[in-house]
């Protein structure tokens, strides 16, 4: 198993995403709506592989929530990156990492799938989240 380390600019935020997958053959979702388009978004999941999230300061993390209110999205609120989205919670929480917040970003080169979830039911987001994201651990959330 592979691991790629990354995070926020200022440090605050920290990713440790392991997976199998080689890196330029994973599949990277470009989503388009307004929030993932507007932060460049290039998102990727392996749903057996981990995501693990360290938080130094929690103050200085911003969660939010739009649309269905079905995900997270965690921001660092001291240098505004988009680090990852987290659907769920406990030993059930799924997530997704931003590519861009990985220090081998550049090794993640399969060109990006632009894809549109606004015709999914709530039901059927959660259900895709379930299956497609991967298991997630956060660390310093209280």
């Amino acid at each position: 198993m592979s691991v790629h380390s990354g995070g926020c600019h200022c440090g605050n935020i920290c990713l440790s995403f392991s997976t199998t997958l080689d890196p330029a053959s994973m599949e990277i979702r470009a989503c388009q709506c307004s929030f993932c388009t507007r932060h460049g978004s290039r998102a990727a999941a392996d749903p057996n592989g981990r995501l693990t999230i360290s938080v130094e300061d929690e103050a200085r993390l911003q969660i939010y929530r739009f649309g269905l209110r079905t995900a997270d999205y965690l921001l660092c609120r001291e240098c505004g990156v988009y680090v990852a989205a987290i659907a769920g919670d406990g030993d059930g929480a799924r997530a997704i990492v931003i590519v861009n917040a990985l220090h081998d970003r550049d090794q993640f080169s399969r060109e990006s799938i632009p894809v549109r979830y606004d015709a999914e039911s709530r039901e059927q987001r959660l259900a895709r989240r379930r299956t497609a994201w991967m298991p997630v651990e956060i660390r310093g959330m209280t």
